[in-house]
């Protein structure tokens, strides 16, 4: 992956996770193609997927989920799923529930490659040395709203890390 105009070096390693927020998945009865499709999406970048999970739709269980995750790690978290207008979609507030920061530009610009985004409820900001990003639970919309900010998040990661930038 190429870094942003000056932000520095591209070969530190970039370590990333996924989290499926799926209850059919969860209860065996839908394969997760769209957190499968971001591990491929996130190896090919050059990112470490240090893991890769699923847990029930609700605020509780996100919650708990990325709480676990960010626990020791310092990275990108994307989550699949949850993140529409369905009574069980509530990834955002689980996300809301963990998050420091928000980062609004993050989500605006994954709203903005598809028409379809703009019924997306997702979030994205920092929890400790984390980025999250909350990203739909089609496979090609997961894939799309993540390669609308995958450019940028290296650059992103090294700022929350107090990295040195050349900005």
């Amino acid at each position: 992956m190429n870094s942003p105009e000056g932000a520095g070096p591209a070969s530190e390693t970039l370590y990333a996770k996924v989290l499926t927020v799926s209850d059919g998945v969860v209860a065996g009865t839908r394969v997760d193609t769209s957190g499968a499709a971001l591990v491929e999406q996130l190896l090919a970048a050059g990112f470490v997927v240090a893991d890769h999970r699923v847990t029930a739709d609700g605020v509780a269980s996100v919650a708990g989920a990325l709480l676990d995750m960010t626990s020791g790690f310092a990275g990108l978290i994307v989550t699949t799923g949850g993140t529409g207008f369905a009574p069980r979609d509530q990834t955002p507030e689980g996300t809301r529930a963990v998050l420091e920061r928000e980062a609004p530009g993050i989500a605006e610009a994954c709203r903005q490659v598809n028409p379809l985004g703009r019924l997306s409820r997702g979030v994205a900001g920092t929890v400790g040395a984390n980025i999250i990003v909350n990203l739909p639970g089609s496979p090609k919309g997961c894939v799309e709203q993540l390669a609308a900010v995958l450019d940028m998040l290296p650059h992103a990661l090294r700022l929350l890390a107090d990295t040195p930038t050349a900005h």
